[in-house]
């Protein structure tokens, strides 16, 4: 600011000295070049407020919605999860409680929310690889059915078995039942060999995707590690997780946090019974969306099943109805959702088109049989 007063000074000199612009073109010259430094000395300004206070995506981010420094025409993406899983989908017409139902329409695939979003980036042509940890007899299965898939995989051994989750769809009242197994332990090292890997692979990548819940015996504070060496390495932060996994991964600056209404309700505290009503879900995204961004400059994006989707564009809470389909089966939806998200966002798309975009895969998801997938 003493350069700028300066300049001014001397500028002013310059013009009483040799007489008004219309007199001699050398004042005219000076009067631009203090229109210039006033021009510089604003933005200088404007940089220096922006990173005394790590506005970090907040004000600016609010007018554009959208990040120039994200416009990327090659993203790469890590997505990790480290609770794995063989997902089995069965077909019935109806089921009856208590007799034994057979069928003959059955499907077996790798699913999870770390697989889905690495296939369903994969489809669309984006680069991306799954980083996980896996164990026991099933984990060459579980490779293979990756190959049969295209999905590239990192992994670190565990020593656990690979649980199993099971669907049962009733297509005469479309009701979708997950039945889901908790995982086994890990081996104590699992931990820090799954952050060695993560640190050898984040600097190829432009964002970081980090999903669902963590195996049992996964160290307290591991999602918050990969988030910290996301950043140090640049990568953009994507979140799918809950509880005090993303709140320790907050002070990262994630772009977007996308948990669905009822885990946003566990990551707070709160009773989902008490919000998962119209009024009180809006007030509550709301609320928080205007926290998260003003705090950390990150996104909040809420799903709610076959509500629509609410989230925080920066000034506003905005909803985004989800979109008409024959649903075949709704797992996975919200991981597609969470893929299209991360994907136009990277490619400095705005907030509103990435929520289009992860309305459209999810229900192209649900679609399908195969969870997880957009292709027929």
């Amino acid at each position: 600011m003493r350069f700028y007063a300066t300049g001014l000074v001397l500028i002013c000199n310059i013009v009483r000295h040799y007489g008004t612009p219309h007199s001699v073109p050398f004042a005219s010259i000076a009067l631009k070049a203090m229109a210039a430094l006033h021009c510089g000395a604003v933005l200088c300004y404007v940089l220096f407020m922006f990173q005394d206070n790590d506005i970090s995506r907040t004000e600016l981010s609010a007018n554009t919605a959208s990040s120039s420094s994200r416009n990327n025409n090659n993203p790469r993406f890590l997505c990790v999860c480290l609770n794995p899983v063989i997902q089995k989908t069965l077909v019935f017409k109806t089921i009856e409680p208590g007799e034994v139902n057979r069928t003959g329409n059955w499907r077996i695939d790798v699913a999870g929310k770390g697989i889905i979003p690495t296939r369903i980036l994969t489809q669309l042509g984006e680069k991306a690889v799954h980083l996980t940890q896996l164990g026991g007899p099933t984990c060459e299965w579980f490779l293979a059915m990756c190959a049969e898939d295209n999905i590239a995989i990192e992994w670190v051994e565990s020593g656990a078995l690979i649980r199993f989750c099971t669907t049962l769809i009733e297509e005469s009242t479309g009701r979708a039942t997950e039945l889901v197994e908790e995982s086994l332990p890990v081996a104590p090292s699992t931990s820090d060999a799954l952050v060695e890997r993560f640190a050898s692979l984040v600097d190829a990548q432009t964002a970081v995707l980090l999903s669902g819940t963590v195996a049992t015996g996964i160290a307290p504070g591991t999602m918050a590690r990969f988030a910290r060496l996301a950043a140090d390495a640049g990568a953009s932060l994507y979140l799918d997780i809950k509880k005090q996994d993303l709140l320790e991964c907050l002070k990262f600056h994630p772009v977007c946090a996308k948990p669905n209404l009822e885990e946003l309700a566990q990551t707070l505290g709160i009773s989902y019974e008490e919000v998962r009503d119209e009024k009180p879900a809006r007030a509550l995204v709301a609320e928080t969306g205007r926290r998260f961004f003003e705090e950390y400059g990150t996104y909040l994006v809420v799903t709610r099943g076959a509500r629509p989707t609410l989230y925080w564009d920066g000034r506003m809470l905005c909803e985004e109805p989800v979109q008409s389909v024959q649903v075949k089966n709704p797992i996975g939806s919200g991981d597609a959702f969470g893929a299209g998200i991360a994907r136009i966002l990277e490619r400095g798309g705005s907030i509103y088109e990435a929520v289009k975009e992860g309305t459209r895969l999810g229900a192209l998801n649900a679609a399908q049989l195969k969870p997880g997938t957009i292709l027929s």
